[in-house]
C-alpha cells in the first residue's frame, strides 16, 4: 500500500522512502502490507456479502435444514455398529472428536473462501473455485498446481455424490422389496422397482434451486426424525446394565473412525449451502449455522450408537433396522419413513452434481438456459438410475469411492488450502496452524487406509455371497 504524506520538515533519508526534490518534498512511504479483507474493509470498496446477487437466497433456518439433512444420511443407522467397535466410553468421546474433525474442515473451507472472495473480488465460489483461486493467489511453487487442483475436486466430488445418488435409489428400492415380499409373501424384482423410481427421482430433481428444495429437506427430517423415534423406542426396551458392554475396544477402533467419519462427511453441499445464503456471515461462528447443525447432529449420533450398542451388544448388525422385529408393524414403518427421508434427501445430493456439471457447460447455452438445464437434470438422473439397475450392489463399491474421496476431499483438501492461504501472512505462533493441519493430515491419512480396507471386505463379503446364493 502507498500513501502520499505532504512533508515540509527536513528528514533524513530512510529505507523504503524515496523524494522528489524541490522544497515543498512530497513522501511516498511503502506501509506495511495489511491483508486483503483489512485493505478492502478499509477502503469500503468491495463487500461481497452485499453485492452477492442470488435470485433465490435460503434464509438460516433453511440452511439448517439442508445442513441437518445432509448430515443426517443413512450412515447414521451404522452407529450402533460402529459403538460395538470402538465400546461405549470410547465411542462417546470417539464420535466427539470425529465430528470436531469433520466441523474443522468445513469451517477452514469456508473462511478460507471468504478471505479468497476479497483477494478475487467474487462474491461466492465453489469447493473447486476456492481450491484454484488459492493455488493461483499462494506461492509461486504452487501456481502451476492450479487446474490440477480444481479438476481433481470436481471429479472427486462428482463421483461420490452421483455414486451416492444411485446408492440411494437401491437403498430405497430395496427397502420397499423387503416390505413388498414380507406383505405379500412373493419375490419382487429388485430391478423392477429402481425403474419404476425413475419419474419420482426426475421430478424431485426437477426442483429448481435450494430455495424451493428447502421444504423437501424439511419433510425428510421429519420422516427421519419419526423413523429414529420409533427406533429409539425399540432400543430403550429391556436395557441391559451398561456394566455387561465393553467400556474401550481398541482391536477394532480404526473401524469406528472410517463408519463415523463416513457418515457425518458433508463437504460436498458445504459451499453451495453458503453460496445460497442470504447471510452467509452467518454460516460461521460459535453460534452459526455450522455449529449449530453439527453439534445437534453429533448429539444424536452419540445417543443412537450408544443405545443401539448397549442394547443389542455383540449381536448389533451393520444397520440398525437389521435388528428390529421386522415382523411388527412399528419396524415396518421405520424402514417406509426411512426409505421416504432417503428419498427427499436424493435432491439435495444430486443438486451437488448438477452444480459442478452445469458450471461447465452454462455459458455455452445462453439461448435457453433453461430448457438445457432441466434436459440436463432428466439426463443425469436417467444416468444414476441406469448404474443402479445394471449394478444393484453398488453399496460396497461407493464405500470405497467414499473412503478415497472424503478422506482426501473433506479432511486433506482444506487443511492444505488454509496452509497456502496463510503462506504469506504465517501460521500464528508457534506456527499452530502448521501443527494443527498435520495432526488433522494424518487423520485423514488414517481414514484413507481404514476405510478403504473396510470398504474391499465389504466387497469381497458381498460378492461372497452372491456367489454362495447362486450356487
Amino acid at each position: 500500500m502507498v500513501n502520499i504524506v505532504d512533508s515540509g520538515s527536513k528528514h533524513a533519508p530512510q529505507e523504503m522512502e524515496q523524494f522528489l526534490p524541490g522544497e515543498g518534498k512530497v513522501m511516498y512511504k511503502i506501509q506495511p502490507r495489511k491483508s486483503d479483507t483489512e485493505q478492502a474493509l478499509a477502503g469500503n470498496d468491495f463487500d461481497p456479502f452485499a453485492l452477492r446477487d442470488n435470485p433465490h437466497p435460503t434464509t438460516d433456518n433453511e440452511t439448517l435444514t439442508h445442513l441437518l439433512k445432509a448430515s443426517l444420511g443413512t450412515g447414521i443407522l451404522g452407529m450402533p455398529f460402529a459403538f460395538m467397535c470402538s465400546g461405549l466410553i470410547m465411542g462417546i468421546f470417539s464420535t466427539i472428536f470425529t465430528a470436531f474433525i469433520c466441523t474443522h474442515c468445513s469451517y477452514v473451507l469456508v473462511k478460507c473462501g471468504h478471505k479468497l472472495y476479497y483477494r478475487t473480488r467474487r462474491t461466492k465460489m465453489t469447493f473447486a473455485e476456492i481450491a484454484e483461486a488459492a493455488f493461483q493467489k499462494g506461492p509461486k511453487w504452487c501456481r502451476g498446481f492450479a487446474p490440477v487442483a480444481k479438476f481433481s475436486i470436481l471429479f472427486g466430488l462428482f463421483l461420490t455424490y452421483f455414486g451416492t445418488c444411485s446408492v440411494y435409489t437401491v437403498i430405497v428400492a430395496s427397502n420397499f422389496e423387503q416390505l413388498i415380499s414380507h406383505w405379500t409373501g412373493t419375490p419382487v424384482s429388485l430391478r423392477m422397482l429402481i425403474c419404476i423410481m425413475l419419474v419420482p427421482l426426475i421430478l424431485i430433481a426437477w426442483v429448481p434451486n435450494l430455495k424451493y428444495l428447502a421444504p423437501v429437506s424439511m419433510v425428510a427430517n421429519v420422516f427421519m426424525g419419526l423413523g429414529l423415534g420409533i427406533t429409539f423406542y425399540y432400543l430403550v426396551q429391556d436395557l441391559p446394565p451398561v456394566q455387561e458392554r465393553e467400556s474401550v475396544v481398541w482391536s477394532t477402533l480404526p473401524q469406528f473412525f472410517s463408519i463415523t467419519i463416513f457418515a457425518m462427511e458433508a463437504i460436498g453441499v458445504v459451499m453451495p449451502l453458503e453460496n445460497n445464503m442470504k447471510t452467509p456471515q452467518s454460516f460461521l461462528g460459535i453460534c452459526g449455522v455450522l455449529s449449530q447443525g453439527m453439534s445437534g447432529v453429533t448429539l444424536i449420533y452419540m445417543l443412537l450408537g450408544f443405545l443401539g450398542y448397549l442394547r443389542y451388544g455383540s449381536a448389533t448388525g451393520e444397520s440398525i433396522t437389521l435388528n428390529l422385529p421386522i415382523e411388527q408393524w412399528p419396524a415396518q414403518t421405520v424402514k417406509v419413513l426411512i426409505s421416504l427421508a432417503v428419498y427427499c434427501t436424493f435432491g439435495l445430493q444430486f443438486f451437488v452434481c448438477l452444480e459442478i456439471i452445469w458450471d461447465g457447460i452454462k455459458e455455452k447455452c445462453k439461448k435457453r438456459p433453461t430448457l438445457v438445464n432441466y434436459v440436463l437434470r432428466t439426463v443425469l438422473v436417467t444416468a444414476a438410475v441406469v448404474l443402479a439397475v445394471a449394478v444393484p450392489t453398488i453399496g460396497p463399491f461407493m464405500g470405497l469411492i467414499g473412503a478415497f474421496c472424503f478422506s482426501i476431499l473433506g479432511l486433506i483438501f482444506p487443511v492444505v488450502i488454509e496452509l497456502i492461504v496463510h503462506w504469506e501472512t504465517g501460521f500464528g505462533k508457534y506456527n499452530w496452524i502448521l501443527w494443527k493441519n498435520a495432526i488433522i493430515t494424518l487423520c485423514g491419512i488414517g481414514a484413507l487406509v481404514f476405510g478403504t480396507q473396510a470398504a474391499i471386505k465389504d466387497i469381497v463379503k458381498a460378492y461372497s455371497n452372491n456367489e454362495n446364493v447362486g450356487e
